[in-house]
């Protein structure tokens, strides 16, 4: 065996999770190649977090497989976890598995030579959920199964784990690729930003999500761990790295649900990343996404106290009505939302907002579609990403009463998507005329060269707009932070010039 190819569906921990099976391959001498090109072992990282997820993980089973004759198609990741009948039948040299301890052991067997191709033919490891979570918490399946873990990758500890062990998590990999599990990463490879994943696993009540299923057991990378990652990840060359969690603002908890928290706060995040904001050559450090009771004091104090944390919180409002927000089970009102907005304003500089928004949910009335639209403008979102609801097998929400009609559903998701391009247009054309410091990521050219003349190199900007060079920029190159002045507002971003 001697090449590998890994399909990513789904959200940034996914991602991160597949850069771990990639430097876990790597290790046994395996070369990564492109999931179109045609290799001996392919890895498909599955979403199922909506229809569309689940179909898409299906087709690049299918296809991999087509494509692959001969190959062993290792499937992992939410879609192997939960029991909704919408995983493919099982063919041969096709692994399902649902948890990275089982997927190291069996990647391991593979790429040993300890077992052939053929013993993995008509084999499936069948998704069991009834899950005992360090909260107390348990996921019954329908038809009953025996308990099994849903480990999370190393380092990954809730804070009431033995410090010996916690110790152990920070320690550098094993050299010894046949032993270890997957491991921390030292790169992101092919990316520019690099995603760190610090919490995995989610206890909430959100009604139309099922990742509580897939996901169940709430814990934290111990910070030493991080911490030790991050370095590593800095001295691979990463300027930006994304601090990413399935619930971020529950780090150092055993539970997402505030009512669990000691005063029903939590600062623990801000400490972790007070230490990251320390790492010398760590040149910024972006959050993923948070619930506004997220956001503290201690929260802002940090960003306010370290230049690299920039101005930017994603913020899931989801819904601007009260009563849809009840619906949902969000663990905030509308009020509260504001309230976190305002203080944030009130202690960074023109911030970017940004959001995620669900369309259409169960019972949505224009009245309560009106306020959505509404709140949206209060909060003036530099970005909104909106979601037409699609009812989740497995899930509260879809065996609620009064879905809305498709046909409505694409009407309000229009007129949102509208009020998007609006918003961001409008957050944006404040800074025409100011510098901004971008991190080239657009189309880059290969080997760090520079851009030709038929490029256009492109970057974020602190605030997370993208900035668009002239394509006669010949000093650009990829992974390169530079300061430019803006002089353009444009619907995809703004454009600049190079200081």
């Amino acid at each position: 065996m001697r090449t590998f190819s890994i399909v990513t569906l789904g959200c940034k921990v996914n991602q991160y999770e597949s850069q771990q099976i990639r430097e876990f391959l790597e290790r046994f001498g395996l070369q990564q190649v492109e999931p179109t090109e045609k290799s001996d072992l392919v890895v498909v990282n599955t979403c199922c977090v909506t229809r569309t997820a689940s179909a898409r993980s299906r087709q690049y089973i299918r296809r991999s497989k087509k494509l692959n004759k001969h190959a062993v198609i290792v499937v992992c990741g939410c879609l192997t976890t939960v029991q909704i009948g919408e995983l493919p039948a099982v063919t041969e040299n096709v692994h399902y598995t649902q948890n990275p301890k089982e997927l190291a052991a069996i990647l391991r067997r593979i790429v040993s030579g300890e077992v052939t191709t053929s013993e993995w033919g008509n084999r499936q490891t069948c998704p069991n959920n009834t899950i005992r979570a360090e909260t107390g918490h348990k996921i019954k399946p329908k038809n009953g199964g025996a308990p099994q873990p849903n480990a999370s990758s190393i380092g990954s500890l809730s804070r009431t784990t033995p410090k010996s062990q916690k110790a152990a998590a920070s320690s550098p990999p094993s050299a010894n690729p046949a032993s270890a599990p997957l491991p921390m990463l030292t790169s992101f490879a092919g990316h520019t930003r690099a995603f760190l994943k610090v919490q995995d696993g989610c206890d909430g009540c959100c009604s139309y999500c099922i990742v509580p299923k897939t996901r169940p057991i709430v814990r934290s990378k111990a910070a030493e761990a991080v911490v030790a990652e991050a370095q590593a990840l800095v001295r691979a060359g990463h300027k930006e790295i994304v601090v990413t969690g399935i619930f971020l603002g529950a780090y150092g908890q055993d539970s997402v649900r505030r009512r669990n928290w000691a005063d029903g706060r939590n600062d623990r995040l801000a400490e972790l990343i007070e230490q990251l904001a320390r790492i010398p050559g760590l040149a910024r450090i972006r959050l993923s996404s948070l619930a506004p009771g997220d956001v503290t004091e201690r929260l802002l104090d940090t960003f306010c106290d370290h230049h690299n944390i920039m101005p930017h919180l994603h913020l899931s409002l989801q819904s601007g009505s009260d009563a849809v927000l009840r619906k949902m089970c969000r663990q905030y009102d509308i009020e509260a939302f504001r309230r976190v907005v305002e203080t944030v304003k009130a202690r960074l500089d023109r911030p970017a907002i940004t959001t995620d928004i669900i369309v259409g949910f169960p019972g949505e009335t224009d009245a309560d579609f009106e306020k959505t639209m509404e709140s949206a403008r209060q909060v003036g979102f530099a970005k909104m990403h909106i979601f037409p609801f699609s009812a989740r097998k497995g899930t509260a929400a879809a065996k609620m009463q009064g879905f809305v009609d498709t046909r409505v559903i694409k009407r309000r998701s229009q007129i949102m998507r509208g009020l998007n391009a609006e918003l961001g247009s409008q957050f944006r054309e404040q800074f025409i005329g100011e510098s901004a410091e971008i991190l080239i990521e657009g189309n880059p050219p290969r080997h760090g060269r520079a851009f030709s003349q038929a490029e256009q190199p492109s970057g974020r900007s602190e605030r997370y707009f993208m900035v668009f060079l002239p394509r006669v920029e010949a000093k650009a190159k990829k992974n390169e932070l530079l300061k430019v002045k803006l002089t353009e507002n444009t619907e995809d971003g703004m454009l600049g010039l190079v200081e």
